[in-house]
Order: C-alpha cells, then structure tokens, then sequence
C-alpha cells in the first residue's frame, strides 16, 4: 500500500507532462474568451487586435526567426513536399467528401475542405511549437506559410469560387496575387533574403524586430479566445462535424501519408521532428481568418461554427497526440 501513490504519479507523469505544454496554450485562449464575456473587450476589439498580429508581429516574428538562420537551415524540401502532397490529400478528399457524399455545393464544399486542409500554423503552431521544439518553431512555421499560400489557400479558394462562374485558373492566379501582397508573405521573402546576406544585421533593427516578435504567441492565442466569444454557433453542428473530424483526425493522417511517401522514395531528407512537426500542423484547429475567407463565399455560418469545434475538441486531440508522440 505504501508504494500505491509513487506507482499512481509515475503514471500521472506523462499526462501533467503534456498538460504543461497544452495548458499554457488554452489557458492563454480562455482569458481572451472571458475578457469579452465580461466586458472588459468588446469584440470588435479583436479585429484590431488581431490586425496587430497579422500585420506586425506575425511578420516580425517570421524575420526573426528566417533572418538569424542560414538559408540552408531554413529550406527544407522533403518537409515542403511532405507537407504540400498531404495536404492535397485533404483537400481532395474533403472537396470528394463534400460534394458527393454531402451534397454541397462548389462554395460550400471549397469552405469544408478549407477547414479540414488549412492550421492555424501562425497563433496556434507557433506558440505550441515553443514549447515543445523552440528552436525549429520558426522554421516550421515559415515552411507552412509558404505551402499555404504558395498553393493551397489558392487552390481552396478557386475552387469555392467555381459557381460563380469565374474560372478556377483565373481564380487560383487572382487568390495567388492577393496572397503575395498579404504581410506575412512579403516578411518570409525579406526573412528568406536576409538570411542569404554575408553579413549580420544590425542590432538595433534585429532587436526592434524581436520586440514585436515576442508578442505574436501570447497576443494571437488571446485574439482567438476573444473572436470566439463574438462567433455565434447557431445550429450548424451537423454540417460543422465532417469539418471538425477531418481537421483534426483525418489531417494529421493525410500529412502521415504524405511525409511516408517522401521517406519512401529515399529522394529528399526528412528527420524524426520534422516527422513529428508535420502531424502536429495536421492537427492543429483551423486557421484564424477562416469566418473572414469564407465570410466571401457567403459560408460564414458554417465557418464560425467549424472554427470554434476545431479550437475547444483540439485540446484535447491535441494533448492526446503530444502524448503519443513522446513529447
């Protein structure tokens, strides 16, 4: 009887172990959430404030992290690949799954397999990568990035777009456009530039730069909580669960399947992390300018109750994940 509790809290370990990492994440996520539930923030509010993420510190933070690195630390083909061939997946079998099987239409079945093809790579990722791999979080987050907005957001975009009689090619080139404009794009191109420069940058700049860079994790989690608290749900759950099911649990699958096709042709490196760092984006909760991006395909209802399913049930698939995965 005496060596009952010792034994107990060996098995507790592990769990308190993950706990330390995804609890910090949700906690920082309830504060937003309960800070507009009480008043002390409007809604509203989280516009600004995650215009401030996505214009300033997100930016700043993929500097930073691209332009302290050498190009080719940075770069890494078989984690692109890895990452670009399971997303594809996805999207194929999310857009197959919502127009056969469900019935939907072009607008709405491009919005369902954005939801299960697309992570919050930047205020979710990001923060949770610190905490479990603090020196690669930067770079995973820029690869992700660039395969975002390279071609899958584009891709999901023409394909929502396809009945209101735009051509899908037109509307791939038009999304690309926008995205190249987009921030963040335009901070990993610099970040990627800087890097290449025989020469370290300025203290004084870097330093600036890593100012605004340390409040992207804990300011974007607490944009989500506070955009949460203003969504209302309605009673879509029956349409939002494929959505949430296949971001959470059919992703991370999707990209497992990719990152092996890659191990298995033996043509591009792939490590252990970078293994593990492709599920962890699979199962991350749907980006955050979902409701925003299918807000124009007139599918903002479906969005913001996908978008709140994916934030609150990743906690604990998350968790479940991280535990699995040894971390």
């Amino acid at each position: 009887m005496a060596n009952t509790c010792p034994t107990v809290l060996t098995g507790f370990q592990p769990m308190l172990s993950i706990l330390s990492i995804t609890g910090p994440i949700y906690l920082a996520i309830l504060a937003g959430f309960l800070s507009v539930r009480a008043g002390l923030f409007k809604a509203s509010d989280m516009r600004l404030l995650g215009g401030f993420v996505l214009y300033v510190a997100l930016p700043a933070l993929l500097f930073s992290a691209l332009s302290t690195k050498p190009f080719g630390e940075i770069i890494r083909p078989g984690y692109m690949v890895a990452y670009l061939l399971g997303s594809l997946i996805m999207v194929t079998l999310g857009y197959t799954y919502s127009r056969l099987v469900r019935g939907q239409g072009a607008a709405r079945a491009g919005i369902s397999a954005m939801g299960m093809s697309c992570p919050n790579s930047g205020f979710v990722g990001y923060p949770l990568g610190m905490l479990i791999y603090p020196d690669f979080a930067g770079v995973v987050l820029a690869l992700n990035m660039l395969v975002e907005n390279a071609v899958i957001i584009p891709l999901l975009l023409a394909l929502a777009s396809q009945q209101k009689g735009a051509s899908p090619v037109t509307a791939f080139l038009m999304a690309a456009g926008r995205l190249v404009r987009n921030p963040l794009v335009i901070a990993l191109a610099l970040g990627l530039a800087a890097s290449l420069l025989p020469f370290e940058l300025p203290s004084v700049l870097t330093r600036t730069v890593g100012l605004f860079a340390g409040a992207a994790a804990p300011v974007s989690l607490f944009v989500i909580g506070g955009t949460l608290a203003g969504l209302s749900v309605g009673g879509l759950w029956k349409d939002a669960v494929p959505v949430i099911a296949g971001k959470l649990l059919v992703h991370p699958l999707a990209i497992l399947a990719g990152a092996s096709l890659v191990l298995a042709s033996g043509l591009l490196p792939l490590d252990e992390l970078g293994v593990k760092a492709l599920i962890i984006t699979g199962a991350l909760p749907i980006f955050g300018i979902y409701t925003i991006l299918a807000q124009a395909n007139g599918q903002e209802d479906l969005s913001a109750v996908a978008l709140t399913g994916t934030t609150v049930f990743s906690f604990a698939t998350l968790s479940a994940l991280l535990w699995y995965l040894g971390f």
